[in-house]
């Protein structure tokens, strides 16, 4: 059996699912295929049977239910299964259950009032989309002509996570990244041009440099950090949510309303700091929300073969949040789900872990020659490329025209060029900058045992290689 919804409130019916369920969490229609998960604080994630692809280890999808509901029991091989919904700030809806062959076939075109994006949110999604890809693209190029250095890690086929999450932020929230974090910052905001240039190592990245592809880092913008060690950005993730949760609570900052949002990817969800921080964000009910980008594969490690159950999604009612798995090769049904999710954060309702199934097209960095996977699986995800099904769903709808969406693609031409020729022209980063901000002192050098700063002395620099 499977959960459809006959009506929709954002794209996301939220309600309590607590009459279904016994008093220790666990589904009471268990006989059942509804693949009911735990539940905790009367918050359900329920998973329709839905087809997902040959190669995936889901067969489902998730949603969160939130607010009321009744159900008059269904039962394996009998039974209504049929329930009232309350949902947040509408009228009460009907749920439906329907088999999986149901849920696949061809669906009609959606009527003018069923869309989930208005034409301005369409063109700025698709900008977002071909911003990230285009640019991504183009750091390929200036890798192999030798403009850029060390490992480079690219983000091609998982746009519509950082797209669907990032764009419905405000410029007060916050952002960690893994070291696969160019395109998490050029949706939060940083300039192009700042983002090339810290790729290519130069004095007019955000780092000024110092950072390159792993370490992108704006504070004007919201982005804590792009980590290259696994895991690292989910504890400042959330310390930025308890400085909001202080500011609010204890300093009685009323405007202090900003959320954090962890992206990390399915290696990250076999690590302890992962499992620590999920306690402490329940804990103390944090505005954060943990993003598995779940690409199925940890660098040349099977995410099947690594996690004892695959479905990491699970793992956020176990510390009593909500737990989601969604399908993160559609940029809408992400941003259904992130809209839910941030405004949970922001009312003051706690975190939420949500897991998207994604797909990386390149190998794990530009170093990669990418052996492990294999054609198959590879050709089943480019065919569920993110942008080639958003694009056809603006033009069947009749959002956008062709024209403008060509515009939007020269737009983005033209920005990741300039980006490139600014990039290259910019110049090094100073000798001096070297040491900066290696030591606790206010000129970065640290202090001699004269009491004077050491960046002072003209020695100083003797015998360090010249940058």
């Amino acid at each position: 059996m499977a959960v459809s919804l006959a009506s929709r409130v954002g794209g996301l019916v939220s309600l309590d699912a607590c009459s279904l369920l016994g008093n220790n969490g666990v589904c009471k229609q268990a006989e059942q295929k509804s693949h009911c998960s735990v539940v905790v604080a009367g918050v359900a994630a329920f998973q329709s049977r839905f087809f997902f692809g040959d190669n995936s280890p889901y067969t489902s999808t998730s949603v969160v239910w939130r607010g009321a509901m009744t159900a008059g029991g269904s039962k394996a091989g009998g039974g209504r299964g049929r329930g009232v919904v309350a949902a947040a700030g509408g009228e009460g809806s009907t749920a439906t259950m329907a088999s999986a062959p149901e849920l696949v076939k061809p669906k009609p075109k959606a009527k003018p009032q069923e869309l989930l994006v208005t034409k301005e949110e369409g063109l700025e999604i698709y900008e977002d989309l071909m911003l990230g890809r285009t640019f991504e693209d183009m750091c390929a190029q200036m890798y192999y002509r030798g403009k850029m250095f060390g490992f480079v890690h690219l983000y091609n086929g998982q746009e519509a996570v950082s797209t669907g999450f990032i764009k419905l932020l405000k410029k007060e929230d916050f952002v960690t990244s893994t070291y696969r974090d160019h395109v998490h910052a050029l949706s939060k905001g940083v300039p192009a041009r700042q983002v090339m240039s810290e790729l290519f190592g130069k004095s007019t990245g955000c780092c000024r440099g110092q950072g390159g592809s792993m370490h992108m880092f704006s504070k004007e913008h919201g982005l804590l950090g792009g980590f290259a060690f696994i895991g690292e950005g989910i504890p400042v993730a959330t310390g930025a949510a308890f400085t909001t949760k202080y500011k609010r609570e204890v300093l009685k900052d009323e405007n202090a309303d900003a959320v954090s949002i962890a992206f990390f990817g399915d290696g990250t969800a076999n690590n302890g700091q992962f499992f620590e921080c999920l306690n402490m964000a329940t804990l103390w009910k944090l505005p954060i929300i943990f993003v598995v980008e779940n690409n199925l594969w940890a660098i040349g490690m099977s995410h099947y073969r690594s996690t004892s159950d695959p479905e990491i999604w699970k793992k956020g009612p176990a510390f009593g949040m909500p737990g989601i798995h969604v399908d993160g090769m559609d940029v809408l049904k992400v941003r259904e789900v992130a809209k839910e999710a941030i405004a949970r954060a922001r009312r003051g309702d706690g975190p939420t872990l949500i897991e998207c199934e994604t797909y990386r097209f390149r190998g794990h960095s530009l170093a990669d020659p990418d052996e492990l996977r294999s054609p198959a699986e590879k050709a089943h995800y480019a065919a569920r490329d993110p942008i080639t099904s958003f694009k056809a769903y603006l033009l069947e709808n009749n959002l956008v025209t062709e024209a403008e969406l060509n515009a939007i693609d020269k737009k983005i031409d033209d920005v990741v060029e300039d980006a490139v020729e600014f990039a290259d022209a910019s110049p090094l980063p100073i000798r001096s900058q070297l040491l900066e901000n290696v030591f606790a002192d206010p000129k970065g050098f640290g202090i001699g045992p004269d009491g004077k700063y050491r960046c002072e002395d003209p020695g100083f620099t003797a015998g360090t290689a010249q940058v």
